[in-house]
């Protein structure tokens, strides 16, 4: 069997339990060059400052635990004047290894950056959001809500932003997400062929559209749109 065939073995059955949990990176050898956020991290948060690496030859990285994490983004924002959330995503390196959460930072006034990464077991994939701190994380946060399974405790409005809200196979972007999907092409299938139009939108969709006095979309029939119905098949953002 060629090596192609056997990693498309198993592949209908779903996701595996993970393996157990690898060991995180180690602390890089030797003396980083000095960051001045880094130092004052460590001199307000001791031992809270949990590591810190340096990858691409001044790209600086902390990690910190979860638990901590609004507070010390909090104190990062107001304290080192961090007010701008360049991105915010996760890393998954599987092998039941935690999956990372990254926050990378930029200062405006200081032209400084820092990465902070969150490390979260495979079985409590949850911690503060950081939306209130800045808004930019509102999408971003979605968006690792959507395609990893990060849960953000205070998110106003954490839905899926890429899938459809009623998507059921999981979260794509997860190393234990089968490559063609949880469920087999026949129940795939036969899900795509039973969706009612209701069914390509929101709850909350629907509700606007309810109150706006807008009617149902016919997709079979788009060419005899009517005035007053609402947008076509979206259902994610």
């Amino acid at each position: 069997m060629s090596d192609f065939k056997k990693g498309l073995e198993g592949l209908d059955q779903g996701p595996r339990p993970s393996e157990s949990e690898a060991p995180g990176a180690p602390p890089q050898a030797g003396d980083l060059p000095p960051h001045p956020s880094v130092d004052a991290l460590r001199e307000e948060f001791g031992e809270a400052v949990l590591r810190h690496e340096l990858v691409a030859g001044d790209e600086h990285i902390v990690y910190v635990p979860a638990e901590r994490s609004l507070e010390i983004l909090t104190w990062l924002r107001d304290a080192q004047r961090y007010d701008f959330l360049q991105d915010l995503t996760a890393v998954d390196y599987g092998g039941g290894r935690s999956l990372q959460v990254v926050y990378q930072l930029w200062g405006t006034a200081t032209r400084l950056n820092l990465r902070v990464k969150v490390e979260l077991p495979l079985d409590a994939l949850e911690m503060d959001t950081v939306y209130f701190l800045w808004r930019a994380a509102d999408w971003l946060e979605r968006e690792v809500y959507d395609m990893f399974g990060v849960v953000f405790r205070g998110h106003p409005d954490l839905r899926r932003i890429l899938m459809p809200y009623n998507y059921a196979e999981g979260h794509p972007l997860r190393k234990d997400f089968p490559l063609r999907g949880r469920f087999s092409r026949a129940e795939q299938t036969r899900r795509a062929l039973s969706m009612k139009t209701e069914d390509h939108y929101s709850p909350q969709e629907l509700e606007m559209a309810q109150a706006l006095g807008q009617t149902m979309p016919d997709p079979f029939n788009s060419d005899q749109t009517e005035q007053n119905q609402f947008g076509g098949m979206g259902g994610a953002g």
